[in-house]
């Protein structure tokens, strides 16, 4: 008897990640339909995690990201994900198109490169959200929010309103950058974040976007879905529902938000 061993043969998918985080492998393989496997890379880089040259002519990759992408052009990938919401954020305008050019030269032209922050802006646009409330984790310090709403800004985007996750007492006395060297990746909850989005999501707003591919999520999508009423969508979702359609896949996923049913 044959049993399932996840091979991938609809669609492999790579997927670039923060070297500590265990949260986008999980999301993912808990979403992912039949057949289609996901590959994880890890970057250990400073955001972003492609530089940007003098005069903003082009990108200059992290040893990581160029050694993984080399990696992957052997491996028969349909798409590449650039998995880091923080890098698209703190890159700016332009930069996602800069990466997926660059990255695109090592990976080949079967291969369709990406980034969390593209993927993002394709959920929203067919969710037909045009006022989101987003949604951050709270280890983006202050300059990194500013970079996320500066982001959607600068892509047209009115944004409803934002909120930074509390994650409770038990962190209070530790500053944004050092929750995860004290295990923060290995421990969320979700039964908080959603009370917190279900108390101050804006009633202008017409839908949510949970940033960040580190912050746990997916398990709460079609709960918030149906307390407000509205598209909510997260990271990890919309990456993989991007790189499904950029890679052929067109099948219909319950549990995890409508948006993975368009």
């Amino acid at each position: 008897m044959q049993h399932n061993d996840n091979w991938g043969w609809r669609a492999r998918i790579g997927l670039f990640i923060v070297g500590a985080e265990v949260v986008p492998e999980a999301e993912w393989w808990a979403m992912l339909p039949p057949n289609v496997s996901v590959h994880a890379a890890r970057v250990g880089a400073p955001v972003p995690w492609a530089r940007w040259r003098e005069g903003r002519v082009g990108v200059e990759l992290a040893e990581d990201l160029a050694r993984g992408a080399a990696q992957f052009a052997a491996m028969h990938l349909s798409a590449v994900v650039i998995g880091h919401s923080s890098s698209s954020f703190v890159g700016g305008k332009g930069w996602d198109e800069a990466v997926v050019e660059k990255i695109s030269g090592i990976l080949g032209p079967q291969v369709i490169a990406t980034t969390n922050g593209l993927d993002c802006l394709a959920a929203l646009r067919a969710s037909g959200i045009r006022r989101p409330f987003l949604v951050l984790p709270p280890w983006f310090n202050d300059q990194t929010v500013e970079a996320g709403l500066r982001y959607y800004k600068d892509r047209g985007i009115e944004l409803a309103g934002h909120h930074s996750y509390d994650p409770g007492r038990k962190w209070e006395d530790l500053s944004t950058g050092d929750l995860y060297s004290h295990g923060m990746s290995a421990e969320q909850e979700v039964k908080p974040l959603y009370a917190q989005i279900s108390a101050s999501c804006p009633v202008a707003a017409d839908g949510v976007l949970i940033a960040g591919t580190g912050f746990r999520c997916v398990a709460i999508l079609d709960a918030l879905e149906k307390d407000l009423k509205r598209p909510v969508l997260s990271a990890n979702q919309a990456s993989m529902w991007n790189c499904l359609r950029l890679s052929g896949v067109h099948s219909e996923i319950t549990g995890y938000g409508n948006l993975l049913k368009i």
